[in-house]
């Protein structure tokens, strides 16, 4: 049985009360770093799956299309924030990995306001299959490649737009790309837009390294960091706060790292890692990691607080992780020791999620729950998207 453990800072569907509990793998809470690897404590809540999925409403057993289901199941914070809203809702970029899970809580957030206005999802949309999942749930979408003026132009109007386009890997060798989607295609979106609040999707890389006991950069802190990819997002926020000054346009950007699903994601690449009985490479020895489902939310509620000149927000766990700690513990779970390569060094990228927790509260989903669940999914065969993060890269080019 899939088991579902995590921190919740809500009770809905019946859930929560009565299900929490803290736990901790030591008897002492840990406010700082300490040998295993966990820095904060956070309450847990531990429940199987199968009353979650009966809580929702979902009578099968548990499949990609009823894991979207959970995913995007809204809460009551976003339904707000979408009935503060007027009109069509735009994703741009809709085609990745996080664009559908996007589209489709906004979607049920304005079906449970009686709303008749759509999100409408846009993307190159290069295959039937890849409108596939939009077009199951009745998402209007809008073919378009966002490089190009013209088509741009042709995009709908809305008055909140969520920008998520952008490209990472391979393009250590391929600049003009780089430069073309990470920098050319805000400017162009910015502009269109001027009079919209936009809510940007960038990166927790953005920043320069840092130490796990400085607790992650914070959103002053300096942002000079390797590799070419991460310039390029810098180059990208800066599109949309020239945009702003230009414009008086509201915005957000959003600075994320790392989103977790049962598909994809750093906590599925070591689990793989583990199952392969391949060994984990430590250089990058802690991660900030957030559940998908959480990060959406979050990311919708930033509508909000989208402001001249552009507001930012880190939005991440509010722990820091050991990478050899969840190795073990996924190790445990899956019946398999780990293999570790590399020396842990002693800064990498992580980031300070405090304004985002003081703002929208604890991830409703812990690591625990993310652990148990991922290390089942796996185990029974869950199929994953095959895109490994990479993040053990340091360098910066991916």
């Amino acid at each position: 049985m899939l088991s579902v453990r995590g921190g919740c800072a809500r009770n809905r569907n019946g859930l929560g009360a009565g299900f929490i509990e803290h736990e901790h793998e030591h008897e002492h809470e840990c406010e700082c770093e300490c040998e295993c690897g966990w820095v904060g404590e956070s309450p847990r809540i531990n429940f199987s799956i199968d009353k979650l999925v009966a809580a929702l409403g979902i009578n099968d057993m548990m499949t990609p299309e009823t894991l979207d289901e959970l995913i995007t199941d809204p809460p009551a914070k976003v339904v707000e924030a979408v009935s503060r809203t007027e009109g069509d809702i735009l994703v741009l970029g809709a085609g990745g990995k996080m664009g559908f899970h996007f589209c489709r809580m906004i979607q049920r957030a304005l079906q449970s306001l009686q709303r008749n206005d759509d999100v409408i999802a846009v993307s190159r949309f290069s295959s039937p299959d890849a409108k596939a999942s939009f077009d199951r749930h009745q998402i209007p979408t809008h073919s378009a490649d966002l490089s190009d003026p013209l088509q741009v132009a042709a995009v709908p109007e809305a008055g909140d737009v969520f920008f998520l386009a952008g490209v990472k890997f391979g393009t250590a060798d391929n600049s003009e790309l780089l430069h073309r989607m990470n920098v050319r295609v805000p400017q162009l979106v910015a502009e269109r837009y001027a009079s919209s609040r936009i809510v940007a999707l960038s990166t927790g890389c953005v920043y320069s390294f840092t130490t796990p006991e400085s607790g992650g950069s914070r959103e002053g802190d300096p942002t000079d960091p390797p590799g070419a990819y991460a310039a390029s997002c810098l180059q990208r926020e800066q599109a949309f706060m020239e945009a702003s000054e230009r414009h008086g346009t509201r915005t957000a950007l959003v600075r994320l790292n790392y989103s977790i699903d049962l598909r994809y994601g750093v906590l599925v690449d070591l689990a793989q890692k583990i199952l392969d009985e391949q060994p984990v490479d430590l250089t990058t020895g802690y991660v900030n990691v957030i559940w998908q489902g959480d990060a959406v939310s979050q990311i919708i509620r930033c509508l909000d607080h989208a402001a001249s000149p552009p507001w930012i927000v880190n939005i991440t766990s509010p722990e820091t992780f050991q990478t050899r700690e969840l190795a073990t513990r996924f190790g445990r779970r899956l019946g398999k020791e780990p293999k570790f390569v590399g020396q842990e060094e002693p800064e990498c990228w992580l980031s300070n999620s405090a304004q985002a927790t003081k703002l929208f509260g604890t991830p409703s989903v812990g690591i625990d729950q993310m652990i148990d669940w991922i290390a089942d999914w796996l185990r029974t065969g869950g199929a994953t998207l095959g895109k490994p993060t990479h993040f053990q890269v340091r360098d910066g080019n991916y």
